[in-house]
């Protein structure tokens, strides 16, 4: 009985995968548009603070991380090249949990590594799953 039922709002909500994962990569390029464009816009001053914590090459990786950034959010609210950009991305959220945020605690309020987590989370899962059938990958590199 408990099986059925498991069974069918399994296959209920599988029906909905690619749409959540659509939202899921909008949000997540929604949440790196307005840091990639700072960034952007005070490219002196960003290398600046990254020579400051010690970041090797403070002003390639400022332009790395821009560039990175601003191509996510492209590729992701587009769904392509999904997967090739996830890996960056990941290791600018790493990058950014080793540096800024972990000596700040788990707490977003405190701009601890909370909510670089959750963006490393979701990278991972499209790292993993792929962008879904509502994507351009899908449409490009069907399988």
């Amino acid at each position: 009985m408990i099986t059925k039922i498991y069974n069918g709002v399994s296959d209920i909500f599988s029906n909905f995968q690619s749409l959540f994962l659509l939202f899921a990569r909008l949000i997540v390029a929604y949440g790196f548009y307005e840091p990639a464009m700072m960034k952007w816009g005070n490219i002196g001053n960003v290398a600046q603070w990254f020579g400051s914590m010690g970041i090797p090459f403070p002003t390639l990786n400022a332009y790395l991380a821009a560039t990175t950034e601003i191509l996510g959010v492209g590729l992701l609210a587009l769904g392509l090249l999904t997967r090739f950009i996830s890996l960056p991305l990941i290791i600018i959220m790493l990058v950014a949990i080793f540096t800024v945020h972990l000596g700040n605690g788990f707490s977003a309020a405190d701009n601890g590594f909370e909510i670089p987590l959750y963006y490393l989370l979701f990278l991972g899962i499209f790292l993993s799953h792929g962008a879904g059938k509502i994507s351009l990958d899908n449409l490009i590199f069907k399988k």
